[in-house]
């Protein structure tokens, strides 16, 4: 990969997409730490702390969400509105329809996973404020002198909401001009952001002689580098399944007689699943806490000792949510009738299966079963790595290496890796052609 950066730059085009990449980048980072005018930050720093789910939302953001920035919400309203809209585009007979008609209905999709992005920021926004305004987190004393509460907690939510829908249109700008998925890259540099910083203050801690720390580095290091490595390893693994095309006689030519195959990933669904049953594990303890549920007794007091993180029955849901998300979002990805169509079409044929039924059925097969096994591995990543994080210790470090984050850091590094790759394979033709 650093090869493949190394060699970006020597060429002017590529080179001025990385730097531009990096210049938005620059930006988005300033925006994670101008803090949002009528909020008290430290409250509300303490207010975040308290929430998993919130917890994670920050770590995607860089610590914009626990520093009270104007770039809070990050980009998690638009990646909620983009499952959302997939989701209603399989149920929904005219959207999928819409999705299917090229540019066009690509253009119509944006538009409603952008309008429902900002509905998302919105509701985010004021469901934050209106869960933590009993401890304080909202400053009236703004400007010189003291403002409505609903005054001061409008601006928190409107700054919110124009935050995220910035990071946004920084996101659809990288994608544009520079190099690779914006919304991906802000959500990479967000995490290693959190990482470096807790890496720094235990590094700090060492330095100013607290040498307590120096073990549980280094054994989180060297178990991070054995994730890692297992992730890349998985994230790259693959089943080929061979297709040989018959030789077809047209005119005076002859076509056909190749051999291919149709690569089926282990780790398809990457860490949608993941974030998924997440999601919705913490809605529940989310509600509790914006209705100010009495943790003492009741639902909330059960939902708390039997469902809360770490306990036995969180981590069987756990592992079942990720495996159904996981068997419903290959499905969403990967149609084996349509593959078995187009194989079919093109006059090819799986060897040893008969084509139409038999093919997709065999395809199906192959496809549940390394469903089976790519659910298995991130329920393993989603649990194993966090409890073994959890065990060596260090001061922010676990929260920092979430498993999640884990997985979002290999994929878009490889993707962009890819991404470089392309567009210098895309110069080399042009020259070529050129001559």
């Amino acid at each position: 990969m650093f090869k493949t950066i190394a060699n970006a730059f020597k060429v002017k085009e590529i080179r001025n997409k990385i730097l531009l990449t990096l210049l938005l980048l620059l930006i988005y980072r300033i925006g994670c730490f101008l803090p949002v005018a009528g909020l008290n930050i430290n409250e509300f720093s303490n207010a975040i702390e308290g929430q998993e789910f919130l917890q994670l939302l920050s770590s995607i953001s860089g610590g914009a969400l626990s520093q009270g920035a104007i770039l809070a919400l990050g980009i998690s309203p638009y990646i909620s509105a983009s499952i959302i809209i997939q989701l209603l585009t399989i149920a929904i007979p005219s959207w999928e329809r819409l999705s299917k008609q090229g540019e066009e209905g690509k253009k119509r999709i944006g538009l409603y996973t952008k309008i429902c992005a900002l509905i998302l920021a919105l509701a985010q926004s004021i469901a934050i404020v209106i869960a933590f305004n009993k401890q304080n987190i909202l400053n009236t004393s703004m400007f010189g002198f003291e403002c409505p509460a609903w005054v001061v907690g409008t601006i928190v939510v409107l700054t919110l909401v124009a935050g995220s829908m910035f990071t946004f249109w920084l996101g659809e700008r990288i994608t544009g001009i520079g190099v690779g998925n914006g919304q991906s890259l802000l959500i990479f540099v967000g995490i290693l952001s959190s990482a470096g910083v807790a890496i720094f203050n235990n590094l700090s801690l060492i330095f100013k002689g607290d040498t307590s720390g120096i073990l549980p580095l280094v054994l989180f290091i060297i178990a991070l580098i054995f994730v890692f490595g297992f992730i890349v390893f998985m994230d790259l693994a693959e089943r080929k399944v061979p297709v040989q095309y018959a030789k077809q006689v047209k005119g005076r030519k002859m076509y056909g007689g190749q051999s291919t195959h149709i690569p089926i990933r282990v780790n398809a669904t990457g860490v949608m699943p993941i974030i998924f049953a997440m999601s919705l594990l913490s809605f529940p303890q989310l509600l509790i806490s914006i209705f100010d549920a009495d943790t003492s007794s009741g639902f909330a007091k059960w939902y708390t000792e039997w469902l809360g993180t770490g306990s036995i029955i969180y981590i069987v849901v756990m592992c079942l949510l990720i495996l159904f998300f996981a068997y419903f979002w290959t499905q969403i990805q990967f149609n084996p009738e349509d593959v078995s169509k187009n194989i079919q079409q093109n006059g090819g044929f799986i060897p040893g299966i008969r084509p139409g039924k038999p093919t997709a059925e065999y395809l199906k097969k192959i496809s549940n079963r390394i469903t089976l096994f790519g659910a298995t591995f991130l329920a393993f990543i989603a649990l194993v790595p966090s409890l073994i994080f959890g065990i060596i210790g260090g001061s922010g470090l676990t929260s920092a290496f979430s498993a999640t984050g884990l997985l979002i850091v290999v994929s878009v590094a490889i993707e962009f890796d890819k991404q470089l790759e392309a567009l210098m394979l895309m110069r080399n033709y042009k020259g070529f052609l050129n001559k």
